[in-house]
């Protein structure tokens, strides 16, 4: 999706949501900077330490934090995972070490397991940090803790920053396995419904509960965007959802 489609989309969000441009472009400005000051990736470094590493291949799992993704995980196991590149968005990266799976990517905006995203980091993981109104503090205080990293923005781009389109992790993460050349590309625990997962949530009182309504909300557009790539792409998805 290229950056003037993304505008439509994201003046709508804007809208949608309440949320504040200046916002998001300040936690951008600042991320920007920290990547100045610490190092960052391109996208070609990404592509390099990822795709290249796995022989060029076109081929993808992206791991988000809903329901099934537990059950997803043990799927996945069913696939030569060294012949594809592993993303995973932000807390699923809890469940994926839960199995001891490491993935190539994270696509995070900080609000996952800080914790279990530093031991990622430690085995060489890539990050994809994003910047957004909401989390300017956590990357101040997070973001120079990581190795390896690519920033993101929703809103226009500056520096050193990337906007493949996408609004949530699990979305996000979709147009940036899109951004590395992917031509095909398998969703596991990408449920878009009603229920949230500790590994998504990891305040609430057990494994799962109701979502909220912004984050239903949220949930909603990332369907809406994952529709977008199936109408706009040639790009083979397979959702295990509906397996």
């Amino acid at each position: 999706m290229d950056i003037n489609e993304w505008e439509v989309w994201y003046k709508e969000i804007l809208e949608d949501f309440g949320f504040s441009r200046d916002d998001d472009e300040k936690s951008a400005d600042l991320l920007d900077k920290i990547l100045d000051d610490h190092g960052f990736l391109t996208l070609e470094d990404l592509y390099d330490e990822t795709v290249y590493k796995k022989n060029d291949t076109g081929k993808f799992i992206v791991f988000g934090a809903g329901p099934s993704l537990k059950k997803h995980i043990e799927d996945s196991k069913s696939y030569n995972l060294d012949e594809y590149v592993l993303i995973s968005a932000d807390g699923a990266t809890t469940a994926l070490l839960e199995e001891d799976i490491i993935p190539d990517i994270i696509a995070t905006d900080l609000d996952g397991k800080i914790s279990d995203l530093l031991t990622a980091n430690a085995h060489g993981v890539s990050f994809v940090i994003h910047a957004h109104g909401n989390n300017e503090e956590n990357i101040d205080l997070f973001s120079g803790s990581f190795d390896k990293i690519l920033g993101t923005t929703q809103s226009v781009p500056v520096g050193n920053l990337y906007n493949f389109g996408g609004f949530t992790d699990g979305d996000r993460a979709m147009f940036l396995a899109i951004a590395l050349g992917a031509d095909e590309m398998v969703l596991a625990g990408m449920d878009f419904g009603t229920i949230v997962t500790k590994y998504s949530r990891p305040n609430i009182e057990g494994e799962t509960g109701p979502a909220d309504e912004i984050k239903t909300k949220k949930l909603i557009y990332a369907e809406r965007l994952l529709n977008w790539i199936l109408e706009n792409t040639d790009v083979k998805v397979i959702n295990l959802v509906d397996n």
